[in-house]
């Protein structure tokens, strides 16, 4: 069940209207840059990171569920990707470097965090002094709708709030994809 969801996740992240070669030319991450993707999934954006920073640099694959992790780790080992480690999440804990990321990406994710403002806050910890952090957010769908039955989207005037509230700065925004949000927030 875990490999067909981590395949779906792929699927929908990997579809053209998704714009996902956008969304990897908009962060503009480059080779020996570390970055990690909290929550995952199957994985597809943290491999297209690892084939662009090279062994140089370092992805985290971040998820709660350690048979995504495992999909991810066989996923890169297939590619020969050597520098993706798979964090798992535990009681909300992460387990990451301190002060050593270039990027922190989140993806349909956010709407899943609880205490929003406090969990931004500690993740400067893991940010180098110019780190960012990429939020891609649902917007608001159709009552009728996984997303508007489920609440799985937030406000971007909400997450700016929090943001700002947590100590970040907005750095850039995006407007190409369909459903999303799309903004980067620099750490102050």
């Amino acid at each position: 069940m875990a490999n067909f969801q981590a395949k779906m996740f792929n699927k929908k992240a990997s579809d053209p209207k998704n714009k996902p070669d956008q969304i990897i030319e908009a962060i503009a991450l480059k080779l020996g840059q570390s970055i990690a993707d909290i929550g995952a999934g199957g994985g597809y954006f943290s491999l297209r990171f690892a084939e662009i920073v090279k062994e140089e640099g370092r992805v985290y694959a971040v998820d709660a569920k350690p048979e995504f992790l495992e999909y991810v780790k066989n996923s890169a080992k297939e590619r020969g990707l050597n520098n993706i480690m798979p964090i798992l999440v535990k009681e909300d804990r992460l387990n990451l470097p301190k002060k050593s990321l270039d990027f922190i990406f989140m993806r349909n994710v956010t709407h899943h965090i609880p205490n929003r403002v406090k969990y931004f806050r500690n993740l400067k910890d893991f940010l180098k002094s110019d780190g960012r952090i990429v939020i891609i957010e649902y917007k608001k769908g159709k009552f009728f709708t996984f997303r508007g039955l489920f609440g799985h989207d937030i406000p971007k005037e909400v997450i700016k709030q929090e943001m700002e509230e947590a100590g970040y700065l907005l750095e850039k925004e995006f407007d190409f994809l369909p459903e999303q949000h799309f903004v980067i927030y620099l750490k102050r």
